[in-house]
């Protein structure tokens, strides 16, 4: 079987992913920003697994999907996580708490922000690339009128919720850090686990894997979601098995149900 990566770099997960899947016997090709064209080249491998949710690689998604090539994950399911405004509104829509946002330019926000800090972020990314805390409108010095999108501050402890099917890997993270830096494993809170259940139904099985940043706030315990994430670099995964391991056989078994449905 033959299988294409889309992703921004060759090393780090996409790099072990590859190697385990050649392992198993499969021919395995990356597209990267470097050599990928949306042709019918493409439709060459059986399969792809979508690692970058950059948009041409998305784009890539949509165009495989659309020949009937499967790709995992999805690439609308990665889209609504890239896209912070879908995956706020969605997650008020579903009942997930999520910090209350602000949209505008730098003249009109400063007319409307009292209650500081906030978070500023890109409003296409995950993680922590690009996000700035603001704490007075003497931080917001951006020099055009594009839009900006700004969170209000969670004070509390911070979450990252890796989950791989149905294991969950959590841990302590410092607030506004990035996956990579060093973090505390802890068991998994009740209502961190019904969270990440309820994230994934609303999907009905598109979401085989990801993480969710989650923040409890110190006021009034509850649990905000700050980011969420399809496809992590799972740097900080602490518990049992292999998370290349995990994700390359979650993927397998998926496509097989695709083409399992594809036949009928």
């Amino acid at each position: 079987m033959k299988i294409g990566i889309l992703s921004k770099r060759t090393t780090m997960f996409a790099g072990k992913l590859k190697k385990y899947l050649e392992n198993k016997g499969f021919v395995v090709t990356f597209y990267t920003l470097e050599n990928l064209i949306i042709n019918e080249n493409l439709l060459n491998n059986d399969f792809y697994i979508l690692k970058s949710k950059n948009l041409f690689f998305l784009y890539a998604g949509y165009y495989l999907e659309a020949n009937n090539i499967p790709v995992i994950p999805k690439p609308h399911v990665s889209f609504i996580q890239k896209n912070r405004i879908q995956s706020h509104f969605l997650m008020k829509r579903i009942g997930i708490l999520t910090p209350e946002i602000y949209l505008g330019t730098v003249d009109t926000l400063k007319n409307e922000l009292s209650e500081y800090p906030y978070i500023l972020k890109p409003i296409m990314g995950s993680g922590s690339r690009g996000v700035q805390i603001i704490r007075s409108n003497e931080d917001l010095k951006i020099s055009n009128n594009r839009i900006l999108y700004l969170e209000r501050y969670i004070k509390g402890v911070h979450y990252n919720a890796y989950f791989i099917g149905d294991n969950i890997c959590t841990l302590i993270k410092p607030p506004l850090s990035h996956e990579h830096v060093d973090m505390k494993k802890i068991d998994t809170p009740n209502d961190v686990e019904n969270l990440i259940k309820k994230w994934k139904t609303y999907f009905n099985g598109d979401v085989l894997f990801g993480h969710l940043d989650i923040v409890r706030e110190d006021s009034s315990h509850k649990l905000y979601v700050v980011d969420p994430g399809s496809f992590p670099e799972f740097s900080n995964w602490k518990c049992d098995g292999s998370p290349v391991e995990k994700v390359c056989n979650i993927i397998l078994d998926q496509v097989e149900i695709t083409r399992n449905h594809n036949r009928r």
